[in-house]
């Protein structure tokens, strides 16, 4: 259910995420839940910094935690009597003390528990089930019904009905007393590798954001921004953009940077004279482009790096120009729409450079610095979080009247503790659909099935991912979103990607001796030439030929090393990618449904319009699959990186129908025809044609427009 931002603004214990009402700080619940959360971000400092506990008592605190939090600040229901509320506080207080009690039974009982080889006592039963309640409880009163229904489907797939599904789906069944153990106890459950994940990555880079937010780093954002768009046409549009790529970086949510930004950037964007759906719109898309902006990347790279083993630095390294050409195509669309409104206003009262940085640019790029100079050095990702959070503090004493003493600290790891709950409870509930996953092979059965539908095709895997992205994050935090999809989803699409690499292998002859005997067998007349360089049309023929249930085994021992950790990185990043989208795509798109709440347009109107300028999520996710655009070669990377700038392009003059001045249907035509070139995989020369073709529309357009009458720049009103 969509929440009203309007009212968000106006009182506070409105949650953003969910739009329900929460317990504020000045209630005795909210009182103890700040405090509590104060000790749980200090704890978990400690434990991502100097602790020795074990990975499963970690973890256990982490839910056990937050499941508390969650429990005195998110009500079970919105009691209307004073009695009905008692009751309700009641309860809740209830299940907070279960949830700190399963902490207490890990950390007694963990041990004796093993010494009697996992046999099950009466309280082992009683904890155990529990577990699972509770997350499932606490997950439906912070995302709805959705989750905990798929997980009630997951856990009872398992142990109940699983053997009556019938053809690929069949599972014999586990006893509930091993689901539960496995569900509890295994690295696939609640407390296992995800919990690890949110207790370790993504925890800590939420609280360090919650500490720049607290240390005044938002205003600095917002001045830095109209500093650089101040002298640009369509600067407050550019100030959304840059604005939200700085502080949806370090957001694990797009609405909450649409919240945080958004009620700048929008009302300035419609005094510069831009439409309000227009305004509400851009801020959605940018937003949701801070999610997939390097360093930090709403923790998503974290998450992806302990996903697939692949190092964070390596990740982000090659996230860059993939995030910069999203952001591009953002920004030709506020350009076009300026030239379309013939707006040319600028912001007289946007801070200069030097003003902006000595508002606090120090106490903003200093802890990034040093965050990003610690992880270079290789420090845990962690521990360097930890680092800059303390650097920040430091920081913040340099500039006047912004020194974070003990109060500004302790609200600062309350609101931490505060932005945590629903991605901590969310990311354990999740681990109890994995666990389900994981027990029944059914990730790899749905790969199978991915690549049945898909018949081979790589396109029509896209399309299916994309779809499942778009229904699942209905109801899912982009994070969550991309471990449950990631989960299922991208074993087929790293199959499907990596044997496309097969053919351009086999055609170079630059392939492992067992895939040219897997070859020789399935084709002897042509024993001579494989092996050697061929025509790729005889490559693609004898690739065909290969089995599909030994696809995977080919490929890897047809390509690199090298090549099979791209094919992988490939799939996960366009998994992330395709998980951003369901905020800003109808018909639930809570990312533009809070933009328009704020910018007071119609809620699906402003979906369709985010939509599109939004529209390099689905973009640049093909280059990732038909390109090694994630390889790592610096200039072959740079090479797409060039193309693509020009192809989004003009792909955005033909979708939006004006670029400096209005184009045609016959010039849309042309435009599409060159934009897709441009973005075709390998063709140098269909890339330079496309360039040379966009290059000279563009100068045509652009005289065109000269020969118009613009009106002479003025000023923003003064607020």
């Amino acid at each position: 259910m969509a929440r009203s931002p309007d009212a968000a603004q106006h009182d506070p214990d409105i949650d953003i995420d969910s739009g329900r009402r929460l317990r504020g700080p000045e209630s005795m619940p909210g009182r103890i839940a700040m405090f509590g959360g104060a000790l749980l971000s200090l704890s978990h400092m400690y434990f991502n910094t100097l602790g020795v506990f074990s990975e499963t008592w970690v973890n256990i605190i982490h839910f056990g935690g937050f499941g508390a939090l969650c429990a005195l600040v998110y009500p079970a229901w919105q009691a209307k009597t004073p009695q009905g509320r008692r009751l309700v506080l009641a309860l809740d207080i209830v299940l907070a003390l279960l949830s700190l009690a399963c902490i207490a039974y890990m950390i007694l009982g963990e041990e004796s528990f093993f010494a009697r080889n996992a046999r099950f006592l009466w309280y082992d039963w009683f904890f155990m089930g529990l577990a699972p309640l509770l997350v499932m409880e606490f997950v439906r009163r912070t995302t709805g019904l959705l989750i905990p229904a798929i997980m009630i489907i997951a856990f009872t797939y398992v142990v109940l009905w699983g053997r009556w599904v019938p053809g690929m789906l069949t599972f014999p069944g586990l006893s509930l007393e091993t689901m539960l153990y496995r569900t509890f106890y295994t690295d696939d459950g609640m407390l296992g590798n995800i919990a690890t994940i949110s207790a370790t990555f993504v925890f800590m880079f939420v609280l360090f954001g919650a500490f720049l937010h607290r240390s005044g780093a938002g205003e600095f954002i917002i001045d830095f921004s109209r500093a650089l768009a101040r002298k640009m046409v369509g600067g407050p549009g550019y100030v959304a953009v840059i604005g939200s790529a700085l502080m949806g970086s370090i957001s694990g949510s797009t609405v909450a940077n649409v919240a945080a930004t958004g009620v700048i950037t929008i009302p300035m964007m419609k005094r510069a004279g831009f439409r309000g759906r227009f305004a509400g719109a851009t801020e959605a898309a940018a937003s949701t482009g801070g999610q997939i902006m390097p360093p930090i990347m709403g923790a998503g790279a974290f998450v992806m790096a302990a996903n697939t083993g692949i190092p964070y630095l390596t990740i982000v390294g090659v996230s860059l120009l993939p995030a910069m050409l999203y952001f591009w195509s953002v920004a030709c669309h506020i350009r076009s729409e300026a030239k379309r409104q013939n707006l040319q206003a600028f912001d007289e009262d946007a801070p200069t450079m030097g003003e902006a940085w000595r508002r606090g640019g120090l106490q903003f790029f200093l802890p990034i610095g040093v965050l990003i100079g610690l992880l270079i050095m290789g420090f845990s990702p962690t521990y360097c979080a930890g680092a800059g959070i303390l650097a920040l503090i430091a920081a913040s004493w340099l500039r006047k009247g912004y020194g974070m003493g003990p109060r500004a600290i302790y609200e600062a790891l309350a609101k931490g503790a505060s932005d945590m709950i629903l991605t901590a409870v969310l990311l354990v509930g999740v681990g109890v659909v994995v666990n389900a996953i994981a027990t029944t092979g059914i990730g790899n059965t749905f790969s199978l099935m991915i690549n049945q539908w898909a018949g081979g095709s790589l396109i029509i895997a896209l399309i299916l991912v994309a779809l499942a992205s778009l229904v699942l994050g209905m109801g899912l935090p982009v994070t969550a979103a991309y471990v449950v999809i990631a989960t299922l989803s991208a074993p087929a699409l790293a199959e499907l990607i990596a044997f496309s690499s097969v053919v351009e292998a086999v055609a170079a002859g630059n392939i492992g001796s067992q895939a040219q005997a897997v070859l020789m067998l399935m084709a002897p007349q042509h024993m001579a030439v494989i092996g050697q360089p061929m025509d790729m049309d005889l490559a693609r023929e004898l690739v065909a030929l290969v089995p599909v249930d030994i696809r995977r085994t080919f490929a890897e021992q047809a390509l690199s090393p090298e090549a099979l950790t791209v094919a992988l990185l490939s799939a996960h990043m366009i998994v992330f990618w395709l998980s951003q989208s369901s905020g800003i795509t109808p018909p639930v798109c809570l990312t533009a449904f809070a933009a328009a709440a704020i910018a007071k347009t119609k809620p699906m109107a402003t979906g369709f319009v985010s939509l599109k300028l939004a529209k390099g999520l689905y973009i640049v996710p093909f280059l990732f699959a038909y390109t090694p655009f994630l390889g790592g070669n610096m200039w072959h990377d740079l090479e797409v990186f060039f193309f693509a700038l020009f192809g989004i392009y003009a792909l955005g003059g033909a979708i939006d129908g004006h670029l400096e001045a209005r184009v045609n249907w016959l010039e849309r035509a042309l435009l599409f025809g060159a934009g897709v070139a441009l973005l075709w995989p390998e063709e140098r020369m269909l890339h330079i044609g496309g360039m040379a073709v966009v290059i000279a529309y563009a100068v045509l357009n652009w005289r065109r427009s000269r020969r118009g009458a613009p009106r002479v720049a003025e000023p923003l009103p003064a607020k």
